[in-house]
């Protein structure tokens, strides 16, 4: 605590705000991952092992392998297995998964936002902090002390080490999570053209086959 507070003395309130912003990113951070693990991001294997099932025709083991999925979108799977081939029916279930996954990304507008706020900001604090120095140089007059440009140098400079090291792990944090519900979405859409569009569908045969067969 006394290293914190001695930096933001010598920062000043652009320290204060980017410490915030770091708080912030911490707190979102757990909540999402926290997010992610009760939603069961990533761990789709029983409900893949359904998806198999009903894609070989199997629609009873289907049913039963997805009663034991912990998966956020077993339900959706649920509900489309009632009523496999409704154009109506994949429609609103799209629509349901897209609001499923933008819960998912809630918050990331936020991280996004500190990733590229925070380096400006310890510019901006480094920025103020020369134009001190530079006031203090100019009230030294003939007797200028080299010792206090260089003193007041390094103050400034503490900004921008400190907005980079707010926004570095920022910017890796929400690149991971932004790639996690990528795999998410795709994982989704193909889980749901399994269920409404299996491979065992037998297809009509069409006009040109039945005019050779005639």
């Amino acid at each position: 605590m006394n290293g914190l507070r001695d930096v933001v003395a010598l920062g000043g309130p652009v320290v204060a705000i980017l410490l915030v912003m770091s708080v912030l990113t911490v707190a979102v951070t757990i909540y999402k991952l926290w997010q992610f693990a009760a939603c069961g991001v990533g761990r789709h294997k029983v409900l893949s092992d359904a998806l198999a099932a009903w894609d070989t025709g199997d629609t009873e083991g289907a049913r039963v392998r997805l009663t034991s999925s912990q998966s956020y979108l077993a339900p959706f799977i649920e509900t489309a297995m009632h009523k496999p081939n409704s154009q109506a029916l994949s429609d609103r279930l799209d629509a349901e998964a897209g609001l499923a996954l933008a819960g998912l990304e809630r918050g990331f507008r936020l991280l996004d936002t500190i990733a590229q706020l925070a380096p400006l900001l310890g510019l901006f604090g480094t920025v103020l902090g020369m134009i001190e120095a530079f006031q203090s140089l100019q009230t030294a007059g003939a007797s200028v002390d080299p010792s206090l440009l260089a003193g007041g140098i390094w103050v400034a400079l503490v900004t921008t080490a400190v907005g980079l090291a707010v926004a570095m792990p920022t910017s890796m944090v929400l690149s991971w999570l932004e790639s996690r519900t990528a795999r998410e979405r795709v994982f989704a859409d193909k889980a749901l053209r399994t269920v409404l569009m299996p491979q065992d569908v037998k297809h009509p045969p069409s006009a040109n086959a039945m005019g050779d067969h005639a």
